[in-house]
């Protein structure tokens, strides 16, 4: 019998300057980001959970201060990601998904920025290219029915890899390294 795959503590580099305390296991990675007080909703939690698929470069939160028609919606980043000494540092791609509970459709968004971006020289045709084709992979991989032109259910989502580390508590009560 195999043992369980164990979690690594790790530090991420949150776009909001935040270093937050999170857990990897093979090729995800889960960390937790304290929402800015802007972001706060009255009676909400503070913290969001954010699962990063290393391999697919793609990030997914489920934000708690989503409120209304996309409550319990999924918000997906493609990202880089970048080890570095102080911890995994998440570069924003411009692409986004809103996935809803059950993901019987889904949202593309900001293919815009992606645009601009690209005309304004912030990324590389090279960066813009790989982009779109983990934008196409991520749809094939966890949006879109099992075969080819189905109309049948789409494939699991979220993805089955963050279960474990979905069901940790708040990474803020033990920071990696303590």
């Amino acid at each position: 019998m195999t043992a369980p795959p164990t979690a690594e503590d790790v530090w991420v580099l949150h776009r909001t300057g935040q270093r937050c305390p999170g857990r990897r296991i093979g090729e995800v990675v889960a960390y937790d980001a304290r929402l800015l007080p802007e972001y706060q909703v009255a009676g909400r939690p503070t913290v969001d959970r954010s699962f990063l698929l290393l391999d697919q470069g793609v990030q997914l939160t489920r934000p708690v201060a989503f409120e209304g028609a996309v409550e319990g919606w999924w918000y997906v980043d493609l990202v880089e990601v970048e080890p570095t000494e102080d911890g995994l540092v998440v570069r924003d791609l411009y692409v986004d998904f809103l996935v809803p509970p059950g993901a019987d459709r889904y949202h593309v968004l900001d293919l815009d920025e992606l645009a601009d971006a690209l005309c304004q020289g912030k990324i590389t045709a090279a960066q813009c290219a790989t982009v779109l084709g983990r934008t196409q992979r991520f749809i094939d991989r966890h949006l879109r029915a099992s075969e080819k032109d189905s109309v049948g259910p789409p494939h699991r989502f979220p993805p089955a890899d963050i279960a474990v580390l979905e069901s940790l508590p708040c990474f803020f009560e033990r920071s990696p390294g303590t």
